[in-house]
């Protein structure tokens, strides 16, 4: 583990020289998603889901260097974002991805009560969209009269959203959040994960008596595909909810999952979009491996000693990869981590995204093991 700890502190030395360049170039005017000709650009408004991933990007090199610039960036960003809370009617299960990384680690990090409140704001927001006849949190919103209502819809990008519930309980005392997390939790645990390890993005149920129906294909390659993003947020998202509850079934859930995903990895073990998809064409996504990769270290510190190198090794397997082929330590590139896919049918395809590089830098941290680094999750 020793030569491990001195490589990640090699890759994180790239990162700072990195983004000491880069955090300057964005400063406190955008929220990075992609790059086009080598610089970030957002194409989205500031209610995207993925515009918490650059602050959290942020105060995780706060904590590693304690410079101040990297703080006062983040906290510009955060008040950023408060327009998106004041317009509301955008705002979706994704306010944990939003709102854990910014307003939550910054109470965490400094005490600051605006964010706190903030946090707990977006914490209430979360825990009204839960359905109580079908025990799940609705994911995303659509108008009225939309051809196709989602109002049952749930997508298992939603377990890393729920860690907002369990802190907004801890910080309140109140365990409406803590048994809403945990009720969501145990429906996907029932419903989300196949048989054999895989499991499923979108499922649908019926608002109004909460009977599940079927599951849709979602971001994956078809309704019975093995999206590896999801795959990601599942190992990390059930392993997070064990940390944070003691429940074994959500244990047994993550190592199931994980065993899946290792298990169906190639040999380059960079993942594809899906693993179930067709060899051509060729879409990879790094993304799924850095959550991934964050989530069975996590994994790796919550097992019996005898099974930890199982999951500890497959994450620096992919780390090492991705640094090797995948990551742009040039001036001419913004982002570090490329060949990231949207989905399979849809959107960008092997190209940097924000939340790759996000996850990246988190599971390297964690591989060097600095006292000063927390879990934001």
């Amino acid at each position: 583990m020793e030569n491990i700890k001195a490589w990640a502190d090699e890759v994180f030395d790239k990162i700072e020289k990195k983004l000491s360049r880069t955090a300057p170039a964005v400063g406190d005017t955008m929220f990075p998603y992609t790059t086009e000709n080598g610089r970030f650009v957002n194409p989205y408004n500031d209610d995207w889901w993925t515009n918490g991933f650059w602050i959290g990007i942020l105060w995780k090199m706060y904590l590693a260097t304690d410079n101040e610039m990297y703080r006062k960036y983040a906290e510009k960003l955060e008040e950023k974002l408060d327009k998106v809370i004041e317009e509301f009617i955008f705002l979706n299960h994704d306010v944990g991805f939003m709102w854990l990384l910014s307003s939550v680690i910054n109470h965490r990090i400094t005490g600051d009560e605006t964010a706190a409140r903030r946090g707990l704001h977006m914490a209430t927001v979360l825990a009204g969209r839960f359905n109580i006849a079908g025990n799940f949190i609705r994911a995303w919103n659509c108008a009225p009269d939309a051809e196709e209502h989602n109002a049952g819809w749930v997508i298992i990008d939603s377990m890393m959203n729920i860690p907002l519930l369990y802190w907004a309980s801890r910080e309140t005392n109140d365990p409406r959040f803590y048994n809403t997390a945990t009720a969501h939790a145990d429906t996907l645990l029932k419903h989300a994960i196949r048989p054999d390890g895989s499991v499923k993005h979108i499922m649908v149920f019926d608002p109004e008596t909460g009977e599940y129906i079927k599951n849709i294909t979602g971001q994956s390659y078809d309704v019975d595909g093995a999206w590896s993003r999801g795959q990601a947020w599942a190992i990390y998202g059930f392993t997070l909810s064990y940390i944070h509850t003691g429940k074994i079934e959500y244990l047994d859930a993550a190592k199931r999952i994980a065993h899946y995903f290792i298990s169906a990895l190639p040999e380059d073990n960079i993942p594809p979009c899906d693993f179930r998809s067709p060899k051509e064409p060729v879409y990879k996504d790094t993304t799924a491996g850095a959550c991934a990769a964050c989530g069975l270290i996590e994994l790796s510190k919550v097992v019996p000693e005898g099974e930890s190198d199982v999951y500890l090794n497959a994450a620096i397997k992919m780390l090492r990869a991705m640094e090797e082929t995948c990551c742009d330590w040039s001036d001419s590139e913004d982002s570090i981590l490329g060949m990231g896919t949207e989905a399979y049918h849809h959107g960008m395809k092997n190209v940097p995204i924000i939340y790759g590089d996000y996850f990246f830098i988190e599971a390297i941290m964690k591989l060097r093991g600095d006292k000063k680094d927390m879990l934001f999750w």
